[in-house]
């Protein structure tokens, strides 16, 4: 006897997996630890990046790309490391999912063209207005609320979860009291453990010193859930991290104004690597600095660009941005040398310019030198979230260490082993989103799929 069909533990991108299975005429409970999830949990703290390799979005922009194009791109910059199979599904997922996202969720997605992503060599990286994942949640969530078929324990956490004839799921409420809940199958969706400071300080040492600027309830629940159950695990030092989290505001400057032009230097006014890498290894670069902090240099053509994330406008409204009307004062209101930050800013000019091929740093694109007024805001790493987890198949079926799918078990988002390689560097734009939607997506998918396989004649 089952309660239900699909118990999901996560509201965050968990929720596409809650929806899609409910479209499949499944019954679906969901388990959230945080009462406040709709704006404390990552993906309502992300900007609400989700690829789409072949979307209509970019047909329409006249833009090519495929599945195949975005996997070559994850496996570039992962250097090989990525889960291949995992890759694979998603990069093919992606413009299905983006356009669910539209059609199924009501979700009114949109494909920015005005800027690129590191790593990504087409535009594919798909948003709603506002750039801001705090949008996207609202939207499932309100899809969740409307649907007849989901129901939603909060403030509620799964403490246990058996396998046999089916699932268990024990459930815990903040008052201690507990109730069991019996489903063909789980769907782990709890992010990963980057709020666990042990966890974290064993698998990402690099990064463990730098501010952690995610959900609280990423405590590491799915990772241990599913060891317990003998899952194996994949990759538990990959991780996102982000080199722009505003000092002043603790809020996302966003890399949109470096992929703009911007320039990063430390606090002694150096600028010490391409900052068209990658904002995710930035973030370690930028903690092995002295200090542990730096800048963002940028102009008021960027500024203005920039204003389309929300994050960005809320730092720019909280004061964060020190304004100045040349270099030399500029300098003095960031306390640094004058003539070492007017030689950093020349160099990147230089490069924009056409001046020369690279510069110091070994950027070799700078969309235009910056001119005065100039405006820095002061910066330190963060840890978003992990991106390693439990291993997963095609279907987001967890695996165990010989390779075999533990019967009713999935697990999607920072919960599973995701797409991200190794460390930070593999870490592409939306490399978070795709695996937390698109793997529950899958999950659904094939859940439904056996459903039907079990009630046919």
């Amino acid at each position: 006897m089952v309660d239900t069909d699909l118990v999901v533990v996560g509201a965050g991108g968990g929720l596409a997996g809650a929806l899609r299975a409910a479209e499949h005429g499944l019954d679906v409970v969901v388990v959230e630890a945080d009462e406040h999830f709709r704006r404390g949990n990552n993906t309502a703290m992300s900007t609400a990046m989700v690829p789409g390799a072949g979307s209509r979005w970019q047909r329409a922009a006249g833009i090519e790309d495929s599945p195949e194009r975005f996997l070559a791109d994850v496996e570039a910059k992962t250097a090989g490391t990525a889960d291949r199979r995992v890759a694979r599904a998603l990069t093919t997922v992606s413009a299905g999912l983006v356009a669910w996202l539209a059609d199924g969720v009501g979700l009114p997605i949109e494909l920015p063209v005005d800027m690129d992503y590191p790593g990504h060599s087409a535009r594919r990286v798909h948003t709603v207005p506002g750039r801001h994942g705090s949008s996207l949640l609202r939207g499932l969530a309100d899809a969740v609320t409307a649907s007849d078929r989901v129901d939603l324990l909060c403030p509620a956490r799964a403490v246990d979860v058996q396998l046999g004839d089916g699932v268990a799921v024990t459930v815990e409420d903040p008052a201690g009291g507990r109730e069991s809940i019996r489903a063909r199958a789980v769907l782990l969706a709890t992010n990963g453990f980057g709020a666990d400071a042990d966890l974290v300080a064993e698998h990402l040492p690099e990064i463990a010193g730098a501010t952690y600027h995610g959900s609280e309830y990423a405590r590491g629940d799915a990772l241990r859930l599913g060891t317990a159950l003998g899952a194996a695990t994949g990759c538990l030092d990959a991780y996102q991290g982000h080199a722009a989290l505003s000092a002043a505001a603790r809020t996302l400057v966003t890399w949109t104004t470096v992929m703009h032009g911007a320039v990063v230097v430390d606090a002694e006014g150096r600028r010490f690597a391409d900052e068209t890498a990658g904002y995710s290894e930035f973030a370690a670069w930028l903690a092995a600095r002295p200090g542990a902090r730096g800048w963002v240099v940028l102009d008021q053509r960027i500024d203005a660009l920039a204003r389309a994330f929300g994050d960005y406008r809320d730092v720019a409204d909280s004061g964060a941005l020190r304004w100045a009307p040349d270099t030399s004062d500029l300098a003095a209101r960031m306390g640094v040398p004058a003539g070492v930050l007017a030689d950093e800013l020349a160099d990147a000019a230089a490069v924009a310019r056409g001046e020369q091929g690279a510069d110091r740093v070994g950027r070799t694109a700078v969309e235009a030198p910056l001119e005065g007024p100039l405006a820095a805001v002061e910066i330190v790493p963060a840890l978003f979230h992990t991106q390693g987890g439990l291993r997963v198949d095609e279907h987001a079926r967890v695996l165990d260490a010989a390779d075999r799918p533990l019967a009713g078990l999935y697990a999607s988002g920072g919960a599973a082993v995701g797409m991200s390689g190794h460390g930070a560097a593999g870490y592409l734009a939306g490399n978070g989103l795709l695996p937390a939607l698109g793997l529950a997506h899958l999950a659904a998918d094939h859940l439904a799929a056996t459903r039907l396989l079990e009630v046919s004649p």
